[in-house]
């Protein structure tokens, strides 16, 4: 359940943050947005390992509630697989973001 969060976390800092202020920068550049964007991103970076260590740990532990052999694998499969979904999230944003600020920074050249 605390993945649910930490990945609206994720979403709200990559896509809201990274992405309007990489917007915002590629429609008007300054440097301050600029400055801006760095530790936005930085923050993006931070907060979705920050949620896959909890979905990793979460996975692991689920998996060694159960008995050992096939259902123990699919858990820990099926948990590690959902835990790299905000990694996926936040770098998608993240490139996107960094390619209009590529866009804003030819623009103001």
């Amino acid at each position: 359940m605390i993945g649910i969060y930490l990945m609206g976390f994720v979403i709200l800092v990559s896509g809201v943050g990274v992405l309007g202020t990489a917007i915002a920068y590629a429609v008007r550049p300054t440097e301050r947005m600029l400055e801006l964007l760095r530790p936005l991103s930085l923050a993006a970076i931070f907060a979705a390992l920050c949620s896959f260590a909890v979905g990793a740990a979460t996975a692991l532990k689920f998996a060694a509630e159960r008995e050992s052999g096939a259902v123990a694998m699919h858990a820990l499969a099926a948990g590690l697989s959902e835990a790299f979904v905000p990694l996926f999230v936040a770098f998608a944003f993240l490139a996107v973001a960094w390619l209009l600020v590529t866009l804003g920074m030819r623009r103001r050249a």
